[in-house]
């Protein structure tokens, strides 16, 4: 008994104060940058060129700053300028440093938690600017006020030296900040990707109307500049989001109003060519990815205006049901941009809002202007409600189609297409379905495959694009509906649940030419289209088949690619003996070499499909798979130059 109380007397002097860390100053943020940018891959790189910006677009919004320049610099570095008020450079009383310096130094510290500074802003936790210094190899800060030009240089965010002052420009206000990202952070790499920020950079030109954003790239190897300015703001990013769709309605409704300080910013557009709605909200500034009060606000008033003004006009009787949110959504464009002055968001990286006032300060602002001018235009009211009666008749059709035949099964099996060869597990976590292209692709995987938790599912030519199809034809076409049955999706626009799903990867595997291409175009489509919650949740992966094989003596090596090749055949010397068999198809593989190149998990490539960008990949699907040709020529014509056809995946 003695012996154990001294053991733990021991174990307990051990742990004392001395093991109690206090991380100061910047710190905490290298030990742990993924806490305060997400990840340092290269998301959380590009994220310290948006914290950067968004300290300029908040001058803009406080309505200080017009022009905004960012730049790619040839030595890895960006700098961001704008024609604010400066960051302030007097003393600061609490840390007797500069406020330059403590903005720049001190983690918790900035203009935005007082009354005074900001009304509204993006970054309200007084980390943005201070992290970029704590994960940069260097940053330099120049400021212009008061007729005066402050420097200062940081290095891993310390000091170097103190501020330097010396009489500048008459009139001239500002800040220029300078980085380089810190190479021991950014394991993945610290090279900007310029249509990662190019994206953004023309989201916050449009979500701040009038306000001028240079952006350039002055890396040797891609030297260009381009400028967003619109004057039409978020009206102008509808537009931009359905360029090369048919509007339903050619003028944006538009609705701009403030109440109880939270100013509500929105842009409506239906088109008649589109099925799904493509909804962007955006709060003070930042993207929320994963919607919040202020979206719920909006889809809650769309329902219910549209809803009464289907009854005031006579297209529902009263013995008719409403008509479900997702089918006034159908065909919709929206920009929401809400800017609220003390925004509460879920997680650091502000990719929801939780603030529970702004759903119904959304609903009320919005409600009112959509119906006054919706009184005033009733020919938009009808043309919109025409079409919402449309998705309505045609989802309870497929409603009433899918019943029957589930009605009919008796057994779970019989519901299942017949092409479908099933795995023996029934735990979705394990299962994975292989979806291939005809049937002699399928016979080689079918007798590949581990039966345990691959499941194959043979599809015979091209599915239906359904970009340009609505859901009537969708749900009476046979592969569609095998893929729909076969992974136990819902409806189209109902609410999506994992626990129906019956295969958690579902796997496109075609073949490796133009033809499989297009075949997993048409399969991707359907998935964003249909279900978009399934690309989003990380369930779909594309498999990688090799391209060759090259034998040498008893010993062979597979290459997935041209580079693949040239390496192989590199290593071999020059007068080597060797054969290379390309395949044309899956189904010209043996199943025992499918599975070890492509199914076997321990051996096989897979890649994740995953969406950076919603908005940019409705507008990529509305160019690339809808029904007018003009511009997707034009997008070819622009974008072919770019291409390396070496590196194509076909």
């Amino acid at each position: 008994m003695g012996e154990a109380s001294s053991s733990n007397s021991q174990v307990q002097s051990a742990y004392g104060a001395e093991q109690i860390q206090v991380l100061e100053g910047l710190e905490p943020v290298r030990k742990r940058p993924g806490m305060y940018i997400g990840t340092t891959g290269p998301r959380g790189l590009h994220h310290l060129v948006y914290e950067v910006v968004d300290n300029s677009v908040d001058e803009a919004l406080a309505g200080h700053c017009s022009d905004i320049e960012v730049s790619l610099n040839a030595d890895g570095s960006c700098t961001v300028s704008d024609n604010g008020r400066g960051i302030p450079t007097d003393i600061h009383p609490r840390t007797g440093k500069s406020a330059l310096e403590t903005v720049l130094t001190v983690l918790h510290a900035g203009g935005k938690f007082g009354s005074g500074g900001y009304k509204v802003s993006g970054g309200l936790h007084g980390v943005g600017v201070s992290v970029v210094n704590a994960l940069s190899e260097w940053v330099q800060v120049t400021v212009y006020r008061q007729d005066q030009m402050h420097t200062q240089r940081f290095e891993r965010g310390a000091p170097i030296g103190t501020l330097l002052s010396v009489d500048g420009e008459i009139g001239r206000t500002g800040t220029t900040l300078c980085f380089k990202p810190d190479f021991q952070i950014f394991a993945t790499g610290i090279i900007f990707d310029y249509q990662t920020l190019s994206g953004r950079l023309r989201e916050l030109a449009y979500l701040n109307g009038g306000v001028r954003i240079v952006f350039r790239d002055d890396r040797p190897e891609s030297i260009r500049e381009e400028i967003y300015h619109y004057q039409g703001g978020i009206r102008e990013y509808v537009n931009y989001m359905n360029t090369g769709k048919d509007p339903l309605h050619p003028e944006i409704i538009y609705v701009n109003s403030e109440k109880d300080g939270v100013q509500v910013e929105a842009a409506l557009q239906w088109c008649v060519d589109a099925y799904s709605d493509s909804i962007l909200g955006f709060a003070n500034n930042i993207r929320t990815i994963d919607g919040g009060t202020h979206i719920e606000g909006l889809k809650t008033v769309l329902t219910r205006t549209l809803n009464t003004f289907a009854r005031k006009r006579g297209k529902r009787k009263d013995a008719d049901g409403n008509l479900a949110g997702e089918n006034i959504r159908e065909g919709l464009t929206a920009v929401l941009s809400v800017k609220v002055p003390e925004p509460e968001f879920e997680g650091q990286t502000k990719t929801k809002l939780g603030n529970t006032e702004v759903r119904g300060i959304v609903d009320t602002v919005v409600g009112e202007s959509l119906s006054e001018y919706l009184e005033f235009h009733p020919q938009v009211i009808d043309l919109i409600l025409e079409k919402a009666i449309q998705a309505f008749n045609a989802a309870e059709a497929a409603r009433r189609a899918r019943e029957l035949v589930r009605r009919k099964s008796v057994l779970e099996s019989s519901t299942l297409p017949g092409k479908l060869a099933d795995c023996s597990s029934r735990d979705p976590s394990e299962s994975e379905i292989y979806i291939v292209e005809g049937d002699s692709a399928g016979g080689s995987a079918k007798q590949g495959r581990d039966r345990r938790n691959q499941a194959i599912l043979p599809l015979r030519g091209k599915i239906l694009n359904i970009e340009k199809t609505d859901d009537a034809r969708i749900y009476k076409n046979t592969e569609i509906q095998a893929l729909i049955t076969a992974l136990g999706l819902g409806i189209r626009g109902e609410e999506f649940n994992e626990k129906n799903l019956r295969y958690h990867r579902i796997v496109i595997m075609t073949d490796a030419d133009v033809d499989g291409a297009h075949i997993r175009t048409l399969i991707l489509t359907f998935f964003f289209r249909y279900q978009r919650a399934l690309v989003e949740g990380g369930y779909i992966y594309i498999a990688c088949p090799p391209l060759y094989k090259v034998e040498r003596g008893k010993n062979h090596t597979y290459c997935y690619n041209e580079q693949d090749l040239k390496k192989v055949l590199a290593g071999f010397g020059e007068k080597a003996n060797y054969t290379i068999q390309r395949f044309k198809g899956l189904g010209e593989m043996m199943p025992k070499q499918l599975w070890e190149t492509t199914m076997d998990p321990s051996t096989r490539t897979m890649k994740r499909v995953e969406i950076e960008d919603a908005a940019e990949a409705d507008r990529i699907f509305t160019i690339l798979m809808g029904d007018k040709v003009a511009p997707r020529r034009a997008f070819i014509e622009a974008h072919s130059a770019e291409l390396d056809l070496a590196e194509l995946d076909i």
